[in-house]
C-alpha cells in the first residue's frame, strides 16, 4: 500500500517527533519514519492512529490512483510567499462516513453565505464534545436549531443561537446533534 503519511505530515508542518507524541498511545519518531518510508508495514490500526494525530481521515493517508491532486504553487508564511523547495500536493478533503451537511444561505455569526459545514452526528453520550462549539440540533416537524452549545443539564441542551439579540434556547432530549468538523468556503 502506498501511503501519503509524509506528505500530509509535512503539509501540516509537523515533525516526526510531534506526530509520534500526538499518537494514542504515543510512539517513537523512528516508528513513524519507518511507516512513512514503507520499511514497516502500515496496518489499518496504524493508519487510524496516525490520521488522528494529523487531524485527517485515514483515507487521506492512502494514495488512491483515481484521487485528484492539487499541486502546491506557493507556501505563505510570516516572511511572505515563496515556491516550495520540492513538489507538494494538497490533501483533498474526504467525506467522513455518515456526515451531514449544512449550507449557509446568509451571513450569520462567523459564517458567510455559501459556506458549507460538514458535520459529524453525535449520539447523546457524546454531546459534551460539542460544548462551547456550534452544533446542529434536530427539533420536531423537520425543524432544526443551529447555535452554540453552552450547557447541558441532564437531557436538556442549552443553546445560544447565532446572531445579535438572540436568546438562549433549551432543547429537551434530542436523538443526536451535528458537530461541524469541516468548513468549506469559497473565496
Amino acid at each position: 500500500m502506498i501511503t501519503r503519511i509524509r506528505e500530509v505530515r509535512k503539509a501540516r508542518g509537523l515533525t516526526l517527533e510531534e506526530v509520534a507524541a500526538r499518537c494514542e498511545p504515543p510512539t517513537t519518531a523512528q516508528t513513524i519514519g519507518r511507516l512513512e518510508t514503507g520499511t514497516r508495514t502500515v496496518s489499518v490500526k496504524w493508519l487510524n492512529r496516525i490520521a488522528t494525530a494529523l487531524g485527517v481521515q485515514a483515507s487521506d493517508l492512502v494514495d488512491l490512483p483515481e484521487s485528484e491532486k492539487v499541486p502546491v504553487a506557493a507556501l505563505v508564511g510570516p516572511d511572505g510567499a515563496g515556491a516550495p523547495s520540492r513538489p507538494l500536493t494538497l490533501v483533498p478533503p474526504a467525506v467522513p462516513k455518515g456526515a451531514l451537511g449544512i449550507r449557509m444561505t446568509a451571513a450569520l455569526g462567523d459564517y458567510r453565505a455559501g459556506d458549507e459545514l460538514w458535520c459529524e452526528p453525535l449520539a447523546p453520550e457524546r454531546f459534551t464534545e460539542g460544548l462551547n462549539r456550534d452544533v446542529l440540533v434536530p427539533r420536531p416537524a423537520g425543524r432544526f436549531l443551529f447555535g452554540r452549545l453552552i450547557g447541558r443539564d441532564g437531557a436538556m441542551l442549552h443553546l445560544l443561537p447565532l446572531g445579535i439579540g438572540t436568546r438562549q434556547q433549551v432543547v429537551n432530549d434530542p436523538a443526536w446533534i451535528g458537530l461541524p468538523v469541516k468548513l468549506i468556503r469559497g473565496l
